[in-house]
């Protein structure tokens, strides 16, 4: 399990998960949104434009 900390938020990741690769992210404790990284659309949750930039960010650097 990948666990990242960013502004508030908690971004998971396991490794072996099932298809396609995506994120959990947490704030305060509760569920906000489950992100398809290959496809680059919400599975489950709502995304806002603030937390997708953070997720491009992480991703940029390699973090997802």
């Amino acid at each position: 399990m990948g666990k990242i900390r960013r502004k508030n938020y908690i971004f998971l990741t396991w490794k072996g998960d099932h298809s396609p690769r995506h994120v959990h992210v947490y704030r305060n404790a509760k569920f906000v949104v489950k992100f398809d990284l290959e496809n680059r659309q919400v599975m489950t949750g709502k995304i806002t434009g603030a937390l997708l930039a953070i997720i491009n960010e992480l991703e940029r650097e390699g973090l997802l």
